[in-house]
Formats: C-alpha cells, structure tokens, sequence
C-alpha cells in the first residue's frame, strides 16, 4: 500500500466515525505504530487532522456545522449513473446519510435541457441545496443557469470560469490535469520517451491532455501525440490511427480516456497482433473497468466517492452558515493503480 493510499484510508476512517484510536488505526491499515504515528502526523502538519490523547479527530473547521430545524433535503444531478459518477454518488449519499440529510438524484442524460429542467424541479420539489454536475463546464452559455437558482448551490466535477457568473459557487473537483501528469511520470520511469494521448471529447478532456503537457515537459519528454476519438467513425479507423502512432510514430507509451474506450482499444490492438505491454504501454484514464481487462489496465483513479463526500459538506456548510460564508473551490488529486498493462 502507497503512502497515498494510507493517507487516503485513515483520512476516510476519521471522517466516517469523526475521531478514532490510534491503535485502530494501524490495526485496520496492517502498519507498525511508528508509521502511523507518521502518517498521522503528516496529516496533521497539513490541518486535515488533529491530535488528541491515543488517537486522531477532525478539525473543527472540517466537521459539518450543525443545522437548525428539519433535516435538509439534498438535490443531485449527475449526467448518468452508469458510468464514472456511481462512485460519487455514493459518497454523497453516504455523507448525506451520516448528517441526517435526504438526497434526492436527478440524471440529465448530458441533455443541457433536460438537466435544467430536472434542477427546476428539485427545486419546486422543496430541495433546500442542490449539488450541480452539468453536462458540459458551466462557462459561456451554460454559465448563467447554475448561478441562479434561489438555493445554495455546489459544483461537482466541474469548475466555473474564472469571474464568471458561476464562480461564486462552492465547487469540489478531481484534478484530471495532475492524474494525467501521474500517468505521464509512471510512463517516463518505465522508460518511455515517445508517449500520446487518445482521448474521447468530454468535459474531462481538457484536463488530461494539459496534464499530459505539462508533465511531458517537466520531465524532458517531447510534447506527447494526441488522437481524438470520433465516435461517428467506425473503431477500425481508430485502431488504425493508433497503429501508426505506435508502428510508425514510435509511440510505446499510451494514455486512454476513458476506460471503455481503453478496454475496447486493447481487444483491437491485441487482434491486430500488438503486445500490451510489450510493444506498448497503455493506461486507462477513470478506473471504472480497467481492473477486468485481459491485462488488466494501469489506471489513473479520481477519488469520486470522496468528491461526493465533500461536495456534500461543503453545501451543509453553505446552509448552515449562509450567503456571507467563504466560497471553497477544492481539488483533490487522483492516484495512480499500477496492474498488468505497463511495463
């Protein structure tokens, strides 16, 4: 287990029970006390934590304000259930559970007028918050609808433009920029100088192959490749485009948005006689399915459930302490899951 993953863990167990023992701690992780006393005090030194005799709490300022009057009622829109943000609906449910507050999902199918119409109707149906994921990033024309509603109101996997008329919202979002650069390092420490990116066009995108960028640079790559999936060509003109990134452009390294198109990538390049991972590396952006491929995927992983969790806390917070409260926009950062697919 990576550093990463215990931080991730003890900061998970403190939040669902609001304080635990030390030595329950490093029972449930399989540590030695002296690495969780590290852990913990690494976390602490960054204010998500606090000391207390023989075990750890939060702190005051991260524990969700108590809330006058019945428990609120929660509305969520996500664009699908079926895809990515399971995860992040279970940590707002959970979260929501925990407060004694009622969520209330609505899906917009990544219909820009369904998703208005599913929000009027939390809204006329008593939400009193609502956590917002619109199909596309609430800038340009999208930027007016989520910053005036009548409710509180917190973004979920999006960010709003700076200035923009939405940008007062709370927001909480996975930082896809830096999930990419992880990909980026993994492929770099293997050994990999030519890398591209194969990406689907969606609001995550953008992040990826900035990320991508950023971190081929830093590490004195050249700029990665980029290929674009068109789902309106058939996946023979893909394979055949990736082909000559690998064959031709030399390319051994390979990152996939998403994991379905990941999963499908790999059948095709397998049928076309390419080795994964010996002629090629290849990591799946998402980690929804990438564990079940044949092999299975190297796979960057937004926290989607502790997107939800905190998305769920920040709009109690808004709630509780009301308009004049300070506005959060927080970024959490993906982890890398190593399998079968790099090499």
């Amino acid at each position: 287990m990576s550093v990463d993953q215990r931080h991730r863990l003890i900061l998970s167990r403190v939040r669902d029970r609001g304080s635990a023992r030390l030595a329950d701690l490093a029972e449930e992780l399989g540590v030695s006390a002296v690495t969780l006393r590290r852990d913990v005090e690494h976390l602490a030194t960054r204010g998500l934590l606090t000391r207390v005799h023989g075990g750890v709490t939060l702190p005051a300022e991260a524990r969700a304000p108590a809330l006058a009057g019945p428990p609120p009622t929660i509305g969520m829109l996500v664009p699908t259930a079926h895809y990515y943000y399971p995860g992040v609906i279970k940590g707002a449910q959970e979260q929501a559970a925990r407060a004694g507050a009622r969520l209330v999902l609505a899906i917009s199918r990544y219909e820009a007028a369904e998703e208005r119409a599913q929000v009027r109707q939390l809204v006329e149906e008593g939400a009193d918050g609502l956590l917002l994921t619109p199909s596309g990033e609430p800038g340009g024309s999208r930027a007016e609808w989520p910053a005036g509603l009548g409710v509180p109101a917190v973004l979920v996997e999006r960010r709003a433009e700076p200035a923009g008329p939405a940008s007062h919202l709370d927001s909480v979002a996975s930082d896809h920029a830096h999930g990419a650069y992880l990909a980026v390092r993994h492929l770099a420490d293997l050994g990999h100088r030519r890398l591209a990116v194969v990406a689907a066009p969606s609001p995550t995108a953008p992040g990826i192959k900035a990320g991508a960028r950023a971190g081929a640079a830093a590490l004195g790559l050249n700029a990665p490749g980029q290929l674009d999936i068109d789902r309106a060509r058939p996946p023979e003109r893909l394979v055949a485009d990736v082909l000559r990134l690998v064959r031709d452009g030399g390319a051994t390294g390979l990152l996939v948005h998403n994991d379905e198109d990941a999963l499908s990538l790999v059948r095709h390049l397998s049928a076309a006689g390419v080795d994964i991972p010996g002629e090629v590396s290849l990591i799946a952006y998402d980690d929804e399915v990438a564990a079940f491929c044949s092999p299975s995927l190297t796979a960057v992983a937004p926290p989607k459930e502790e997107v939800g969790r905190c998305a769920v806390d920040l709009l109690l917070r808004r709630l509780a302490e009301g308009p004049g409260a300070v506005v959060h926009h927080l970024t959490l950062l993906p982890e890398l899951r190593v399998r079968e697919s790099t090499a």
